[in-house]
């Protein structure tokens, strides 16, 4: 019997190859030794209607969460972040095991896609859509490595037990998928679609992450210089509307059951508040102050994701997370200051006057914090800086998230982060 490729599909919209945009249906099973371009093109569009929702909402939200600058609203019995915290991760919690889960399942659609498309690789298009592929896979890994540091590292679909492999290993996945991506991906045309400029944005972040500071810097610098891409004022970016800072963003269509993040963040629910402390870092003068934090009933809230009946789009990345890189990554001595100030000057802010490397960092670190509230980054920041321990009153423990210990009980071969066993 021939193998079956199976892209499962949620009713939902990812980015504007989206089921309902191209008024085809993708396909949900297809022979993997006979595609053709046409049954490629329809399993691309099930790809990406698929990936959208694998992370979860805890997926997307792990690295707030556990990154100090939200609690739990409605009269939660956490009065702390670190209560929450606490009482949140742990090897056999949701906020661990469910993203674990999301992407891995995410993985085995992916995985089926290079695997058939790279019979055809040498069709334009299709190179263009195992680009794709391979952007997605380096995503994943990129979230993957970043959060629970020794994963499994899967070439192809599986269901075997695998053992996990070590960090550097990991980030040398996620750098090999993304220059896959770079070599194959067309040039950026809309947010809503992967492009060679997003795969250059993810690399960046990935080197950064690793310290390597020269070439995050390197590709940032490229993506501000591009003329497809500007700097926005912050209601167009968080309000739907046309703008050049959005290099890629996933549509979350209601229409196709997306994730509804504004439930989590409004009354009645406001499951989630920012703490006082970082309402309190926003300014009159910061143009992000009204669409980041607004007060709604009893709470003071994200005001990110504002359509509560419906959805709102999901950015994977947006060019002020480069202007960041490029001032992290160039230091002092190589003009960083000169990024960070821009993006500050953008949002209405005075320049900042760093005068060595370790002030510097500490001024991105607290423009990264404004900036992407609620967007999933606060807590890598501080993990990759050396700076969680110091400005979260947690362990250490708490800088990786544990292996989910149902996965373990399915794969003995998986073993637990040496900070959790």
């Amino acid at each position: 019997m021939k193998r079956i490729i199976y892209i499962l599909l949620a009713a939902a919209t990812f980015g504007a190859v989206s089921c309902n945009v191209l008024d085809q249906y993708p396909h949900n099973a297809v022979s993997r030794d006979n595609l053709s371009e046409d049954d490629l093109a329809l399993l691309y569009t099930g790809l990406y209607c698929y990936s959208q929702y694998k992370p979860t909402f805890e997926g997307y939200f792990q690295n707030d969460m556990a990154g100090g600058d939200f609690t739990r609203g409605g009269g939660s019995k956490f009065a702390t972040p670190e209560l929450w915290i606490r009482d949140a991760i742990l090897p056999t919690s949701g906020w661990s095991s469910t993203p674990w889960t999301g992407y891995y399942a995410w993985l085995y659609q992916v995985n089926e896609f290079i695997t058939a498309a790279v019979k055809k690789e040498a069709d334009p298009k299709v190179r263009e859509m195992l680009g794709g592929a391979y952007l997605f896979r380096g995503l994943i890994y990129y979230n993957l490595v970043s959060k629970y540091r020794n994963v499994q590292i899967l070439r192809q679909a599986t269901n075997e037990p695998v053992p996990n492999t070590n960090e550097a290993e990991g980030w040398a996945f996620v750098e090999e998928n993304l220059s896959n991506a770079i070599e194959m991906l067309p040039n950026f045309t809309n947010k809503n679609y992967v492009s060679v400029q997003a795969a250059k944005a993810i690399m960046a972040r990935a080197k950064i992450a690793q310290g390597k500071h020269a070439e995050a810097a390197a590709l940032a610098l490229e993506l501000i210089e591009d003329p497809s891409l500007a700097l926005a004022d912050f209601d167009l970016i968080f309000r739907g509307q046309d703008n050049k800072e959005e290099i890629f963003t996933f549509i979350n269509d209601s229409e196709e059951s997306g994730l509804n993040f504004a439930s989590q963040f409004y009354q009645p629910a406001t499951t989630y508040v920012p703490t006082r402390e970082v309402i309190e870092l926003f300014t009159t003068a910061d143009k992000r102050t009204n669409i980041s934090v607004m007060v709604d009933g009893d709470e003071t809230v994200l005001n990110k994701y504002n359509n509560i009946n419906t959805t709102n789009p999901i950015i994977i990345t947006r060019l002020a997370e480069m202007y960041l890189i490029a001032a992290e990554g160039l230091g002092i001595a190589g003009g960083g200051v000169k990024y960070l100030n821009a993006l500050r000057e953008k949002r209405g802010l005075p320049a900042v006057s760093p005068k060595n490397d370790t002030e510097l960092l500490t001024a991105v670190l607290a423009e990264r914090r404004l900036e992407f509230l609620g967007e999933g980054f606060r807590w890598f920041d501080l993990v990759r800086t050396g700076r969680f321990t110091s400005e979260v009153d947690l362990s250490e423990k708490y800088t990786v998230f544990p292996i989910p210990q149902r996965e373990r009980d399915l794969n003995p071969n998986l073993e637990q982060n040496e900070l959790w066993k």
